[in-house]
């Protein structure tokens, strides 16, 4: 049996050691190191859970990667794209790609009753996934659309309808402006409502069949918007849309997500340097208490040092009795902050208690994403980082002396 390790435990089992004067600052330091571990877990889990909730809303109504006409300025109105089947099929066989989906865009103008507003009529074809989508789907149910027949029903956000005053299974018109003739106008069907918390897309966008938006901007059954790129789990859009893009012909783009989004993009990395600032803060307060109370320790047991000293015992076998009774309190601490703060990961998780405003957040409620190799890398690190910051203060070991400690009391 490892002797500093034996003496450590002894230590820690001793009634005199339970009666100390130095137990409330060591309860102290095992609470600090617990919270500190709460918050950690908290920030991590929030965090990964708020960027992992907003890519998975823009990715599931725009994919990870879309593949464009070029447009040195984009604007609303699209530019037809055709692939051809061997490009697409060349497309689908990248191991990264999960599936494709045709879409394509037709700005309007909504009327109901007295009521007007601009929106974007946004077609997708028959195969649609609709997996991706249909956690935000509120009321009523997804369209089915087919290759032959025109479907007349539509997918509307919640905001959108009750700005107009739109129930579900109600129908209204929209009017489409050509050149030089008068504006063209359709009738719709609501058949489901839906709610992603992202402004840009329910204020603007309503789902329809592809061949309405391929009829109202003159386009033949194989030309479309563009497609929206999927990708499998832990893929890197960036990287994947600069090789499709060297498989397109010049006129096209493929842009991931990030390109589409920079602004969106840019905000979630901040949640990345947040979150490290937090870590870090946490990790250190945690540091100087144990530095602390593994100080008041050492004074405390200036008769033990002594003794062994006395007994032949080296500095470094007395510095790892130390060392070893400092880990065992942080490992409680850290046992205890792990099972508060993943309580609380999942209580929240489950319930959603904590509501947050969708208008700056993007989300209505706190969301959690645990990793388990985060939490294990963190208590590690934790656990790493204390320790070795504890060999300085475990160095005062060296410099007291045994006749000194032995008349010590």
């Amino acid at each position: 049996m490892n002797f500093a390790w034996f003496i450590a435990r002894r230590i820690l089992r001793s009634p005199r050691g339970a009666r100390s004067i130095t137990q409330p600052i060591v309860r102290i330091s095992i609470g600090a190191i617990a919270l500190g571990m709460v918050i950690m877990i908290l920030a991590l889990a929030t965090g990964n859970g708020l960027r992992k909730a907003i890519r998975n809303k823009i990715t599931s109504f725009g994919g990870d990667i879309q593949v464009l006409q070029y447009q040195p300025t984009p604007n609303l109105e699209q530019a037809p794209v055709l692939l051809s089947d061997s490009l697409l099929e060349q497309i689908r066989q990248q191991k990264e790609i999960a599936y494709l989906e045709p879409f394509a865009r037709k700005a309007g103008l909504i009327q109901h009753q007295k009521q007007f507003m601009g929106a974007i009529l946004k077609g997708v074809g028959p195969g649609q996934r609709w997996e991706n989508f249909r956690p935000y789907l509120t009321a009523g149910r997804v369209p089915h659309f087919t290759a032959d027949a025109y479907q007349d029903s539509i997918l509307i956000s919640e905001s959108l309808a009750a700005d107009l005053s739109l129930a579900l299974g109600e129908r209204f018109s929209m009017y489409f402006i050509r050149q030089d003739k008068p504006p063209l106008r359709r009738n719709f069907t609501v058949g489901g409502l839906f709610r992603t918390d992202f402004e840009d897309i329910d204020q603007n966008f309503i789902l329809s069949d592809l061949k309405h938006t391929q009829r109202l901007n003159g386009w033949d059954r194989g030309e479309v918007g563009g497609y929206a790129l999927h990708l499998q789990a832990g893929a890197k859009a960036t990287a994947v849309a600069r090789r499709i893009r060297q498989l397109l012909p010049y006129q096209y783009d493929a842009l991931s997500a990030a390109q589409l989004h920079p602004q969106l993009y840019q905000w979630l990395a901040l949640f990345d340097l947040n979150i490290i600032l937090i870590l870090g803060i946490i990790v250190a307060v945690a540091t100087v208490n144990m530095s602390i109370a593994l100080l008041i320790l050492i004074t405390e047991r200036t008769l033990l040092i002594g003794t062994l000293k006395a007994l032949g015992a080296r500095n470094r076998l007395v510095q790892g009795v130390f060392l070893y009774k400092a880990a065992y309190l942080i490992g409680l601490g850290l046992a205890w902050g792990n099972a508060v703060g993943l309580g609380l990961a999942w209580l929240q998780s489950h319930y959603g208690f904590i509501k947050l405003d969708p208008r700056t957040y993007y989300v209505s409620e706190v969301s959690i994403a645990l990793n388990p190799w985060h939490i294990l890398a963190l208590n590690v690190g934790t656990l790493l980082i204390c320790l070795l910051c504890l060999l300085l203060p475990s160095f005062l070991v060296a410099r007291i002396r045994p006749v000194k400690a032995l008349r010590f009391e």
